[in-house]
């Protein structure tokens, strides 16, 4: 491995999307720390360091710390991933789309397009809601957090977060583009990851402070380990079904006839089932903060992370998304139909109708298991701070992206090693993403 990164220097084009990467995050990260105007930033800060059980806490994690200090980029890119989720599903529901998608390239630029017009959008709603929103909000002695309400305010909140937003989609654009890996996730990857030496500090605090033991101390470090190889182990895991092509004559010539595979992934739905489980479940908390009314703050007390009702629905609500998201971006019949157009079919089973009802059969049994393997991920965090008092929040949906995109970058670095024929991460074999 150690051979593996001195030949990253060897290559001149790796060298230099691997700076343009660096380069173009630090910009990002700089952009985090510039208020929008208007705002008592102090006020706000101290304000969400009591909102951590919140769906502003959850959205704060994947900015990287952007909304708590209400910077230019505090909706994040998040508005992005809503608008790309939003369309993939209009894909499944309207024909339109639906073609659209299959159109190759062209169709591909056409949605990103419209992609792009929903985040704009989506921002302009969502900043609209903030600055209406923050505008009731008490701060530090019953005082508005903002110096000068009405719609001078929300007008220049929504110009600059939207803005903020926008150029946050352009950068993880260039990314991908100009960099290595895929823009978009290494901006929320860098705005998690951001946050982990604070946490670290605060651990190494506690055990010279004597309040965390040495022995507790390694244990969880063993814990931490572990973990990040089981999720290793799971984004990489897949169920092989075996496909065997026939063998066609087109004039002098014979196609076909070789076997392969089709994988399918245990974790089909990656990282959404959590963030959807985790949207709903917060947003009374959220909505209890604006709304002071017995049955708001009975119901945010029940749905409080640690308590029971609240693990119990989480790991629910995981277990129902990975498989509404998996039905809705991974449909059998297609699959089967594809694989009969082509002259491939699953030995033993009949091409067509019983080949889809074979794959969905095997297709619901591994998401089970990869639903299980996410809610134990995600229920983590919980039983690390309750019973191990961790000052940090380790797991849950930011360690699945954090590993995921890190596994997806190094693979993308590997390619462009072995492709100029210089040795790899691995000596034997190649170190895969998630895609497999």
């Amino acid at each position: 491995m150690l051979n593996a990164f001195q030949n990253i220097t060897k290559v001149p084009e790796l060298k230099k999307r691997l700076f343009q990467t660096a380069l173009l995050l630090t910009v990002y990260r700089i952009g985090v720390y510039i208020p929008t105007p208007g705002i008592d930033t102090q006020s706000l800060t101290a304000l969400f360091n009591a909102q951590s059980g919140t769906l502003f806490g959850l959205i704060d994690m994947f900015s990287g710390g952007a909304v708590s200090r209400f910077s230019i980029f505090t909706l994040g890119i998040m508005p992005y991933i809503s608008a790309s989720i939003i369309i993939q599903l209009l894909t499944v529901v309207i024909p339109q789309l639906e073609k659209l998608s299959k159109e190759g390239e062209l169709g591909r630029r056409k949605i990103t397009q419209y992609t792009r017009y929903g985040t704009i959008l989506l921002s302009v709603i969502q900043g609209l809601g903030i600055s209406v929103g923050i505008e009731n909000v008490a701060g530090v002695g019953a005082a508005s957090l903002v110096y000068n309400p009405g719609w001078a305010f929300r007008l220049m909140t929504v110009l600059t977060l939207t803005s903020g937003t926008a150029f946050l989609m352009w950068l993880g654009e260039q990314i991908t583009e100009r960099g290595i890996g895929n823009g978009i996730s290494l901006i929320i990857f860098a705005g998690i990851v951001a946050r982990f030496p604070s946490g670290l500090v605060r651990t190494f605090t506690l055990i010279r402070t004597g309040e965390m033991g040495i022995f507790i101390g390694l244990l969880l470090l063993l814990i931490m380990v572990s973990v990040v190889a089981i999720i290793i182990y799971f984004e990489r895991a897949h169920r092989r079904i075996p496909v065997q092509y026939a063998r066609r004559i087109v004039g002098r010539k014979i196609y076909g006839g070789q076997s392969t595979h089709l994988p399918l992934k245990v974790n089909t739905a990656g990282v959404i089932p959590p963030i959807f489980a985790s949207s709903i479940l917060l947003f009374p908390a959220t909505l209890s903060n604006f709304i002071k009314h017995p049955v708001t703050q009975k119901i945010s007390q029940t749905l409080t992370p640690g308590n029971i009702s609240y693990e119990g629905l989480y790991i629910a609500f995981i277990i129902f998304f990975c498989y509404f998201y998996t039905a809705v971006t991974f449909n059998p019949v297609d699959v089967a139909d594809n694989m009969k157009k082509y002259g491939g079919f699953v030995p033993g089973i009949r091409p067509g109708k019983k080949t889809a009802e074979y794959i969905d059969r095997i297709l619901t049994r591994i998401t089970l298991g990869g639903a299980l393997y996410v809610s134990a991920v995600c229920v983590l965090p919980s039983i690390l701070i309750s019973r191990f008092n961790v000052p940090f929040y380790f797991g849950g949906t930011g360690l699945l992206i954090v590993v995921g995109v890190a596994m997806d970058t190094i693979q993308q670095i590997e390619s462009h090693l072995i492709t100029r024929h210089y040795e790899g991460f691995l000596k034997k074999g190649q170190v895969k993403g998630r895609k497999g």
